[in-house]
C-alpha cells in the first residue's frame, strides 16, 4: 500500500506521547508498505528529525510552524464562527501545507491517507473528493473530553473559561466532522463509547497506544532509598496539575509515615508552577537523555491525572520497566488493567497515599504487581501487535 501520514509535528525525537506513538507505528508499517508524511516543522530538532525519518519513509514534506495570537487575523476567525468551526482550529490552518498536500497527492495515488488529531481534520478538505473515500482521522485524544476536564481544574477564571468554551465548540463539532472521513480510530475503547455517544453512526476501529517491549525490559532497583517517579510533558495542563495536587495533597502524608521518601518529576518543559515545587525530596528534573535510569533508581510510579485523555504511555512505559504503577481512574482509563493485579488506582488523596505506602513497603506485593503488568503489556500493548491491527484498518479503508 501507499500511506499517507499528516500530523502537526514530525515524530523524532521521539519524546512525547504522539511522537512515539506515530514514530513506532510508522516506522513498522514502513517495512511492509510504502509511507510519505505531511508535517509541521516547529522547531530546529524538528528539521534534524527529517533526515532520520527519511531513513524508512518514502518521502518526508515540512512546512515553518507559524501560530497566530488570538487576536490576529479577526475576520478569519470570524469565519471559522460563522462556518461553526471553533476558532482555535485555524492555529492548525497553513495554505502552504495545504499546497504541499496537493502537489504530493497529484503526483502519488495513495491507497490510505490517515489525518493524526481531530484539530488536522480541517486538512480533510485539501482532497480531491475520490481521496476522501480512502481517509482515517486518528483520535489521540478527545479534544471535547479533555478540555471539558481541564476547565473544571483551571484556577484562573479567564483561562477556566476559554477552555470550557474550547470544549463546548468542540463537541458540537468533532463528533460531527469526522463522519466525513472513511474511518476514524480511537486508543481506547472508552474513547470510542463517547465518540459514538455523540454520533452512533461512525466507523471506529481501537488502536491502542504501546511500549516496545524487547527494549522497555525489567529494570533491576539501583536506588538508595523509597522514590517516587512522574514522568510527562511537563507544559501539558493535566500533568501540571497531576504534580501540583499530589504535592500538594498526596505526598505529605506519604512523608508522614515514611519521612525518606524522595519524589523525581521528569520531563519536557517544566513550568514555572512545577519548577517551584522543586525542594527539599522533590527533584524536577526537566528532559533527561534517558528516562530509564531514573525508572531505575524509584521504587514506584505515580500517575494522579484528574484530566487528559486517550492511553497513558507513561503507564505502560512503567510496566514493560518492572516499575509498580499508582494511578487515579482517569490516569490509567482505556487500559485493560484490573486494580490490584496490574497497578493500584486510588481517587482520594488518603487512597493514594496509603495505596503508594503498601507498594514501598512490601517486597512481595510489588513483585506481583509487576509480574502481572508485564505480561499484560507483552499480550496486548507490544507496538509490534499494535502495528498489525492499525495495518487491518487502512486495509478496510483501502479496498
Amino acid at each position: 500500500m501507499r500511506i499517507l501520514m499528516i500530523t502537526d509535528h514530525i515524530p523524532y525525537p521521539p519524546s512525547s506521547g504522539t511522537s512515539i506513538r506515530n514514530y513506532n507505528l510508522l516506522s513498522r508499517i514502513a517495512e511492509e508498505h510504502d509511507v510519505w508524511m505531511v508535517a509541521f516543522a516547529k522547531s530546529e530538532e524538528d528539521r534534524d528529525g527529517v533526515a532520520y525519518m527519511l531513513k524508512f519513509c518514502k518521502g518526508v514534506e515540512t512546512v515553518e510552524a507559524r501560530r497566530s495570537g488570538a487576536l490576529e487575523r479577526p475576520l478569519e476567525a470570524f469565519r471559522y464562527l460563522f462556518l461553526g468551526r471553533p476558532i482555535e482550529l485555524r492555529h492548525y490552518q497553513s495554505q502552504e501545507l495545504i499546497e504541499k498536500i496537493q502537489c504530493l497527492t497529484s503526483k502519488i495515488d495513495f491507497d490510505v491517507i490517515d489525518i493524526i488529531d481531530s484539530y488536522m481534520g480541517l486538512y480533510l478538505e485539501a482532497l480531491r473528493p475520490e481521496l476522501r473515500r480512502r481517509t482515517v482521522l486518528t483520535f489521540i485524544d478527545v479534544v471535547f473530553s479533555t478540555y471539558d476536564r481541564i476547565s473544571r481544574l483551571e484556577p484562573e477564571l479567564p483561562r477556566k473559561l476559554r477552555t470550557w468554551l474550547y470544549s463546548r465548540m468542540m463537541r458540537r463539532w468533532e463528533p460531527y466532522y469526522v463522519e466525513r472521513f472513511a474511518r476514524c480510530i480511537t486508543v481506547s475503547e472508552a474513547d470510542r463509547r463517547l465518540l459514538l455517544s455523540s454520533n452512533p453512526g461512525l466507523e471506529i476501529d481501537v488502536v491502542p497506544n504501546g511500549i516496545d517491549t524487547k527494549q522497555y525490559k525489567p529494570l533491576p532497583l539501583s536506588g538508595g532509598g523509597p522514590a517516587l517517579l512522574f514522568v510527562g510533558n511537563m507544559e501539558y495542563r493535566p500533568n501540571i496539575d497531576a504534580m501540583l495536587y499530589f504535592c500538594k495533597d498526596v505526598f505529605p502524608r506519604i512523608r508522614a509515615v515514611n519521612p525518606g521518601v524522595t519524589l523525581w518529576i521528569t520531563g519536557l518543559n517544566p513550568s514555572q508552577e512545577i519548577q517551584d515545587l522543586a525542594d527539599d525530596g522533590i527533584y524536577v528534573t526537566g528532559s533527561v537523555d534517558d528516562v530509564r535510569s531514573f525508572y531505575e533508581q524509584c521504587t514506584v510510579c505515580v500517575v494522579p491525572l484528574r484530566a487528559g485523555g486517550g492511553t497513558r504511555l507513561k503507564i505502560l512505559e512503567a510496566m514493560a520497566l518492572g516499575r509498580p504503577v499508582v494511578s487515579t481512574s482517569i490516569g490509567c482509563e482505556g487500559l485493560g488493567v484490573v486494580d490490584g493485579e496490574h497497578l493500584f488506582i486510588a481517587d482520594t488523596p488518603e487512597q493514594f497515599a496509603e495505596k503508594t505506602l503498601r507498594l514501598l513497603d512490601d517486597h512481595d506485593l510489588r513483585q506481583y504487581i509487576i509480574g502481572q503488568a508485564r505480561s499484560l503489556v507483552v499480550k496486548h500493548y507490544d507496538w509490534d501487535v499494535i502495528a498489525q491491527q492499525l495495518l487491518k484498518t487502512y486495509v478496510r479503508v483501502a479496498q
